[in-house]
Parts: C-alpha cells; sequence; structure tokens
C-alpha cells in the first residue's frame, strides 16, 4: 500500500505516538483511581516509553534512559495521585486549563490525521488552481494610500494616490516579486480582484492601503491532480486546519446538553 508522503513525515509518527501515550496513560485505568496503592508498570508500558523516545530522539534508549524515564513517570504518578487525593484538581484554573489544552491537542491530533477523500482533494484542487501552477504573472496599476479612509475615497471620486516610492504599474510581475515588494498580503488581494478596467480596493501592504486595476493574470499549466496528489492533500490540511480544528471541537461539544442561566 502506498502512503500519501504526510503520512511518512516523523513528525507526524511523533503526533500519532505521543498521542497515543497520552490515552493510553490517560485512560489505562488505575491512573484514575487516587484511592489505589498500587502502581504497576508493564512490559507494555516500557514499550511504549521506549517507542516515544525512539520517534523523538530518533535511535532507541539505552536501559538506563529507559529507566530513568519510568522513574520520571513513577514520581509522576506518585504525585499526581497524592494531588487527586488531596483534591487539589479541582476549583484549579491552571489545571483547567491544562487539561482543556490536552484534550484540544488530541482532538486536533485526530482531525489532522483522519483520512481525506479524492472527491474533497479534487475540489480544492479545482477551486485553487492557482496554488498548484508553475508560475502566475500578474499586470496592474496601483493607487497608494496612507489612510485607508483615503483609499475609499478615491476608489468613487478622482483616481489620485500618494506619492511611494513603488512603481504605479507592474507588468508580468512573479507573485514572489509582487510579495518581496508589497507583502503577500497584497498578492492574496490580487487573486480576488477580477480581470477589467475597473479599480478594487482597498487592500493592505505593507505600506498602507491601494487601489488596483488588475488588466491581466496569467497562470502557467496546472499539473494534472493524480501527478500532484499528495501536494494538494498537504496544502489542503495546512488552509484548512483552523476548520478542522474547530469541527473536533464541536463534535465533542455537541455530546453535552448546554444550559445557559440568563
Amino acid at each position: 500500500m502506498n502512503l500519501p508522503s504526510w503520512a511518512r513525515e516523523p513528525l507526524v509518527h511523533f503526533m500519532i505516538g505521543g498521542a497515543a501515550l497520552f490515552t493510553f496513560f490517560a485512560w489505562q485505568g488505575e491512573p484514575a483511581d487516587p484511592a489505589s496503592r498500587t502502581i504497576t508498570v508493564t512490559r507494555e508500558d516500557r514499550a511504549l516509553l521506549a517507542l516515544q523516545w525512539e520517534q523523538t530522539m530518533q535511535r532507541p534508549p539505552t536501559d538506563a534512559e529507559l529507566d530513568s524515564m519510568v522513574e520520571t513517570f513513577l514520581r509522576e504518578e506518585v504525585l499526581y495521585r497524592e494531588a487527586l487525593r488531596l483534591g487539589l484538581d479541582r476549583d484549579d484554573p491552571v489545571v483547567r486549563k491544562r487539561l482543556a489544552n490536552k484534550m484540544d491537542y488530541l482532538a486536533a491530533s485526530m482531525a489532522e490525521t483522519a483520512p481525506v477523500s479524492d472527491a474533497t482533494l479534487r475540489q480544492y484542487y479545482a477551486d485553487h488552481p492557482e496554488r498548484f501552477a508553475g508560475e502566475v504573472h500578474y499586470s496592474f496599476d496601483q493607487l497608494y494610500f496612507a489612510e485607508k479612509a483615503d483609499a475609499k475615497r478615491a476608489l468613487t471620486g478622482p483616481k489620485s494616490g500618494q506619492s511611494i516610492s513603488l512603481p504605479g504599474n507592474f507588468t508580468r510581475a512573479t507573485r514572489g516579486e509582487i510579495a518581496g515588494r508589497l507583502g503577500s498580503q497584497f498578492v492574496d488581494a490580487l487573486d480576488s480582484v477580477a480581470v477589467g478596467k475597473d479599480w478594487a480596493g482597498p487592500h493592505a501592504s505593507g505600506f498602507g492601503w491601494h487601489l488596483i486595476r488588475l488588466t491581466r493574470r496569467e497562470a502557467s499549466q496546472v499539473p494534472p491532480f493524480d501527478d500532484i496528489r499528495d501536494q494538494v492533500e498537504a496544502d489542503w490540511r495546512s488552509s484548512t486546519e483552523a476548520d478542522r480544528r474547530e469541527q473536533a471541537y464541536h463534535a465533542l461539544r455537541d455530546a453535552y446538553r448546554i444550559k445557559i442561566a440568563r
């Protein structure tokens, strides 16, 4: 079976291993019982600790290093149980925040490693061809304004911008060239502007605000989907990370009945 390139990345393996370790120790049962005076570290536990070390350090631990990890786990487990026994976890905003962060991390990890269908990726590929073209060239005119309000007035009034050490027009400039002069936010705005005679804006740059008249957008040929599927998936995961994290949270939230006093 051929795995996608992201699935072969060490960072993904580490995240999966870390999530598995956290889940194992959090839900094994005995650590949740502060009344128990027995702590058992099985061979499986030691193997999981060794795996976590190997995925982090890119080598197996020595016997001494593994023994040290076991001792660290035991120390934390003893102190954790005693803290639970004393009720130190209750009404503590720091503990609450840390547990919430851990759960958010686990939910995000599951969202990040969840498989994605070819149909979803093909739709994303069709909606964003400019992300996969070899190079895009832009020809446009720009007017600069220090204040957004001035740019708004000029959009419907006389087209005269303020002086700035930038050319008033660009011809067949690449995304990299434009980003180097005006910033990536400005380049992203160019993709939302329709080609034509109308001015659009105001759009922000690293200098201030601009009106843009895009006269030409030339995109090179986009490779076939099957040739760049891994690239499409990586780009999809990167651009949808925040949405998928939010979906993972709402999947958990929907399992609760929420009552808010007014």
